[in-house]
């Protein structure tokens, strides 16, 4: 799974070095650029509103980041163990929700909109501010931030003394052998030079407004892919239903002729190309009339459902419901989520949540954050 995800994030990376290289970051000695942004907390902050601090640290993070989400509880620390020594952290979100791919925020339970960072912050109880930059990115093109996260130091009298990674190691779970935010952070405290002022930065790219073309790019890839709907027994179902594969199987039970079903179809391809670099897959079963076939065909492809879709041709939908589930009533939809061996960890009725249901599957033990 890591091996998937980490081939994929070089290529994409690689793709962007000749964007990275233009990057104008904010040379040491220069002066904090002044910003007036919303936090999460209701408030707006600006560069006056830590002129009491001896030190301030900015630190550009995001939420769909695995590496950012790797390094959240560390910011924590670090500014819980500085907040009685006259240090100050605030933290920034450079990303534009518009230069996200869906096959990048198969990591995260959460994008990276203003409302998304409301939760994140809320759900890891941040105590620092956390700031959106996302829609004009002014503050953060004036910083010069490559990747999340990125930490930027500045003395008392605001100017900028280290700039760079937090540590050396990207595993929470390992002990770093460079604790660079924190030996600058002593040596201003302690009035000396910093022992290393720039170091690289290890992360996912910021996503800024004008990646949104290779986000077209993307879904205009996807479109391309082809459509299939093969027919399906009960017995074929049972198969689906034991789930032989190595891959979280979620399962949508749906007919044209069925308005909610319809409605709520386009989720599931979203949850589809979220999680398609990860152990996830998304399975249709129409259970239209099997003389329906074309028309069912003509819907899948029209939402570009290039998974696995099947037309249930069985005489009996009694036997479909019983098969699938016999707690099930036999309304649709009905989408049920399958863990490999068989073990059925959401069964629904009707409408799904897609939110939840979206958390639901990160945090399943098949796909959750990269460093759990």
């Amino acid at each position: 799974m890591e091996k998937k995800f980490l081939i994929s994030s070089m290529l994409y990376c690689f793709l962007l070095l000749p964007l990275l290289s233009k990057a104008q970051q904010l040379p040491i000695g220069a002066a904090a650029p002044d910003f007036t942004l919303p936090a999460t907390d209701g408030k707006n902050y600006s560069l006056s509103s830590f002129s009491d601090a001896k030190v301030l640290a900015v630190v550009f993070t995001c939420n769909h980041c695995p590496t950012a989400q790797a390094y959240e509880d560390r910011i924590k620390q670090l500014t819980s163990d500085y907040a009685g020594k006259g240090v100050k952290l605030v933290a920034i979100m450079p990303n534009n929700a518009e230069g996200l791919r869906y096959d990048e925020l198969g990591y995260t339970d959460l994008g990276d909109s203003f409302d998304d960072m409301k939760q994140r912050a809320k759900d890891k109880q941040f105590n620092f501010p956390y700031l959106y930059d996302g829609d004009s990115e002014i503050v953060s093109r004036a910083y010069g931030p490559v990747a999340t996260p990125h930490i930027f130091i500045f003395d008392k009298d605001r100017k900028l003394r280290y700039q760079g990674r937090i540590d050396d190691m990207e595993n929470p779970a390992k002990k770093p052998g460079s604790k660079d935010a924190q030996n600058a952070i002593e040596a201003l405290l302690h009035q000396r030079e910093v022992p290393v002022a720039t170091t690289k930065v290890f992360g996912c790219s910021v996503k800024w407004k004008d990646k949104s073309g290779s986000v077209e790019k993307a879904t205009q890839a996807w479109a391309k892919e082809p459509v299939t709907l093969d027919t399906v027994l009960v017995g074929g179902i049972k198969e689906l239903l034991k789930n032989t594969s190595a891959n979280l199987r979620l399962i949508n039970i749906w007919a044209t002729w069925c308005v909610p079903c319809v409605a709520e179809f386009p989720e599931f391809i979203i949850l589809a190309k979220t999680f398609s670099e990860r152990d996830f897959e998304f399975v249709s079963v129409s259970a239209d009339e099997p003389e329906k076939k074309d028309k069912v065909l003509q819907f899948l492809q029209k939402k570009h459902s290039s998974g696995k879709n099947y037309l249930f041709t069985g005489k009996d939908k009694y036997e479909l419901i019983e098969a699938v589930d016999p707690k099930w009533q036999g309304a649709l939809p009905y989408t049920i989520l399958v863990e490999p061996g068989g073990k059925i960890v959401y069964a629904q009725q009707g409408e799904i949540d897609p939110v939840a249901l979206r958390k639901l599957i990160f945090h399943n033990r098949m796909i959750g954050p990269m460093y759990k």
